[in-house]
């Protein structure tokens, strides 16, 4: 959630895909319209998706929930992040290259059926508009950037198309489940952004108000045939601007679920909410990057300066004083919960606390070239980041002796919007939601050269390299190896400094019963029942 898949951007206590990669999940104060009338629905809250609903161009938390529940793929992941078949009954490989895959009956909720052609045509579409997720399609033969199509994709009939790839590619089929390998409907490239607005769906839900900045109203879709059928009358996405607000309504019942508490409640929500509070590992990564052009931080004197801000506050304590501990200090640029992490990664120890040892290095990079500027994180304020933000470029300021501060912007849309458009001037927030359960899942997309959510524009040669070791090797163990090896090198370039892992810190009211969180924090919400 890439959110995320992005991260994805994440709200405090919890973020894209948000990011996404990666995402942002901050909540508002303002409850949506279509949910009134006395239809039972789940009240769910959710951050302002950043485009139109289209798969593809989509790589933030809000966004990257709603298609979630509204477009079935050939794969679906699990509360635990096992991939089961969803639109495939199929999934051949031949053990080199090629993927053989058979769909299943399945029709969108207009009643056509779903093709072969809808698959291949969205997946072509995305990287010929190199729309943002298009970089998941790298390792099918005849990608390239803007291309038309891609030879590695072949429609056999209505019910069969092969996946051919350029390279072995270890992850491949995790991938499968993930947003951008969704189809999309033929009517869709008539005008995509009118589609993006109210798409024609073939998940569990489908679309029936989007009021901007207040709702996402979907409905059970009645065509759909597959294991993740909605058990509710559907759910109200409401948007939120200040996360207190979402808790207060949680509180008083005017909302079911929320999937991030705000900081203010986090020292006595599970008291608050008794069993109904959640607090879980995730798969969510925290951290903010450095853009690879901003002044100061490049070459030799960049490294310098990343160093000295990465050594110079401490993870720990803003852990416990401004997390209550919801929150793990991070080792590394992945997650706990993925297969394959590692705690004791050559390099980490550039994620210590050594206040001596950053001023030293910051003065090294004094002597190429004079600081005199201010260093700014910008941040989403309506995200709860804030108390977190300002204790950490405190720190800065009293340990680098340096003006060090936040750089508040109004939404998360707003944020978003300048980093994607490389408009932004200063660090900034950013994170990283899990799309699959892989290591490689959190590394290619927001560091690789080209990466779907490079926001910092990092690149090397080295990493990359290490990476496409990573993907050909013979077990998932090589795998793992060649990932350690990769991260040794972010440790030394630092295009993101790494701040903690979020738990799920959540709940849900009395309102509802069969509430799960899923391994990347997104609710199962086609499970969640009304009392």
């Amino acid at each position: 959630m890439k959110m995320t898949k992005s991260i994805g951007v994440l709200a405090a206590a919890g973020l894209s895909l948000t990011l996404v990669a990666c995402s942002d999940d901050s909540g508002s104060s303002s409850a949506g319209g279509g949910a009134e009338g006395g239809t039972n629905y789940v009240l769910a809250n959710l951050t302002e998706p950043q485009n139109p609903l289209v798969p593809g161009n989509t790589n933030e938390a809000g966004g990257g929930t709603a298609i979630q529940f509204l477009y079935s793929g050939l794969t679906y992941y699990d509360a635990e992040g096992e991939s089961h078949n969803d639109l495939a009954e199929s999934i051949d490989f031949d053990g080199d290259r090629t993927y053989t895959i058979k769909l299943k009956d399945a029709k969108w909720e207009d009643g056509t059926p779903v093709t072969a052609n809808d698959f291949v045509d969205a997946w072509n579409y995305t990287v010929s508009e190199s729309l943002l997720q298009e970089s998941f399609f790298t390792p099918i033969k005849g990608y390239a950037e803007g291309a038309e199509s891609m030879e590695g994709l072949t429609v056999q009939d209505d019910k069969t198309f092969t996946i051919e790839l350029s390279e072995p590619t270890a992850d491949f089929e995790q991938r499968l489940g993930h947003g951008p390998f969704k189809p999309l409907h033929p009517s869709a490239f008539d005008d995509i952004d009118a589609y993006g607005e109210q798409p024609i769906v073939n998940g569990p839900y489908k679309l029936a108000e989007w009021n901007h900045n207040e709702n996402l109203l979907l409905v059970p879709n009645e065509e759909y045939q597959g294991d993740r059928e909605a058990q509710n009358d559907g759910v109200d996405f409401r948007i939120y601007t200040q996360q207190d607000a979402a808790y207060a309504d949680l509180l008083s019942g005017n909302l079911d679920v929320i999937d991030s508490i705000p900081e203010s409640a986090l020292s006595q929500y599970e008291a608050e909410l008794g069993d109904r509070a959640i607090s879980q590992p995730s798969a969510i990564f925290q951290a903010f990057t450095i853009p690879s052009t901003l002044e100061h931080f490049e070459g030799e004197e960049g490294a310098l300066r990343r160093q000295a801000i990465s050594l110079a506050f401490d993870r720990e304590e803003i852990s416990k004083t401004i997390f209550q501990d919801t929150v793990t200090p991070a080792k590394d640029f992945t997650s706990p919960v993925i297969p394959g992490y590692e705690e004791d990664l050559e390099g980490n120890d550039v994620l210590d606390f050594d206040p001596e040892k950053a001023k030293e290095l910051w003065e090294q990079a004094n002597d190429i070239s004079e600081f005199n500027g201010t260093f700014e994180i910008a941040y989403n304020a309506d995200g709860g980041h804030k108390a977190w933000v300002d204790a950490l470029t405190n720190q800065l300021s009293n340990n680098l002796e340096i003006d060090a501060q936040g750089n508040p912007y109004p939404d998360f849309k707003g944020l978003r919007d300048d980093i994607t458009s490389r408009t932004i001037e200063t660090a900034f927030r950013s994170g990283w939601q899990a799309d699959y359960p892989s290591l490689g899942n959190f590394l290619e997309p927001n560091f690789a050269t080209g990466g779907s959510s490079n926001d910092g524009e990092y690149s090397s040669e080295e990493f990359d390299a290490k990476l496409a070791e990573a993907q050909q090797a013979e077990s998932p163990e090589e795998a793992t190896k060649l990932y350690s090896e990769a991260q040794k090198i972010l440790f030394k370039d630092l295009p993101a400094i790494p701040m903690w892992y979020s738990n799920a810190a959540a709940g849900y009211s009395e309102a509802v019963e069969n509430v799960e969180f899923a391994w990347n924090r997104v609710p199962v919400i086609y499970a969640i029942t009304k009392s």
